[in-house]
């Protein structure tokens, strides 16, 4: 952590306090990083409640100050708002079959924190992430990249963390992204995977069709959470605070995250995930890495999908 590159006062706010809100809450207190975090939700009582449960252990937690609101004035001057608001997935469903009472509740929150809080970054969490991101971005009218979504963040740790289990090596030296849409039409590269700079495929029993199983862990993860407790929350809480910090502290973090494209690959006006450069400013730029002719095909398939659903 360089303090001389984060904010003085780092005021953050969540709007929607479920599982993965106050996941991300905690995640975010345990850090000991941001001075004030707000919580936006209709539920007054319960949020209320949640407000007590956090502030009960800050003392352990540094001297975050936590305000529980159904206000969108109070989040006023935030440096990122995080939306996770939203239905949930439920046993059973895709994320895509969450689309059109989402799409209503986005119409609904972001035209309230661009006037809130007009400077702040805003990342959408709620699914279907994509096309959640894209209606926000398109409504908000914000400069390119202050508005973009979680993405595929959580399914690359996903993969990388199987792929760890294939290597025997810390997954944070596995650079291997899953890319497309947050849901059934992501993909793996493998053309350009490599453990600290070599090819994956060149390790000692490793094959394509191992790469792919671990892909397979990584895609269908969140159906068998779903199906086991009912809902994802932790691992989601985590990344979205690894987000926030990267924001916070300008730390020009290469991560997929869920933009509109603007002529990456030969596609636009669609909202997925490619690797990109996160700072203060949101999303500052995206890579263009070497894809296959087999990986090329698997994001047209993942553009074709999303398209479909706008």
């Amino acid at each position: 952590m360089n303090p001389e590159t984060q904010k003085s006062h780092s005021k953050v706010s969540i709007i929607g306090c479920g599982y993965v809100g106050m996941a991300t809450a905690y995640a975010l207190l345990l850090r000991e990083e941001i001075r004030e975090l707000v919580l936006v939700s209709r539920d007054t009582k319960r949020i209320t409640g949640e407000q007590l449960d956090l502030e009960h252990g800050l003392i352990f937690m540094g001297t975050s100050k936590v305000k529980a609101t159904e206000t969108y004035d109070d989040i006023a001057g935030s440096d990122v708002v995080i939306i996770t608001a939203g239905a949930a997935q439920n046993p059973g469903e895709t994320r895509l079959d969450l689309t059109k009472k989402n799409i209503t509740i986005i119409k609904d929150i972001i035209p309230k924190i661009v006037s809130a809080s007009p400077d702040s970054v805003i990342i959408v969490v709620t699914n279907p992430v994509d096309i959640l991101t894209y209606h926000a971005a398109k409504i908000a009218g914000l400069p390119p990249g202050r508005v973009f979504g979680s993405g595929t963040t959580l399914d690359t740790s996903r993969f990388r963390f199987h792929l760890s289990e294939i290597v025997h090596v810390n997954p944070k030296s596995i650079h291997a992204y899953v890319l497309g849409e947050h849901g059934d039409s992501s993909f793996p590269t493998i053309h350009a995977a490599n453990v600290g700079g070599q090819k994956l495929l060149s390790f000692h029993g490793v094959t394509y069709d191992e790469i792919m199983k671990a892909y397979d862990k990584a895609a269908t993860a969140a159906y068998r959470i779903i199906e086991a407790k009912g809902a994802t929350c932790y691992a989601i809480g985590v990344v979205v605070a690894h987000l926030v910090q990267a924001i916070l502290h300008d730390s020009k973090r290469v991560t997929p995250l869920s933009t509109i494209l603007q002529g990456e690959y030969g596609f636009s006006d669609v909202a997925l995930s490619l690797p990109c450069v996160l700072g203060k400013n949101g999303v500052e730029s995206t890579l263009s890495i070497a894809l296959s002719d087999e990986e090329h095909g698997w994001l047209a398939k993942s553009v074709h999908t999303l398209t479909s659903h706008l």
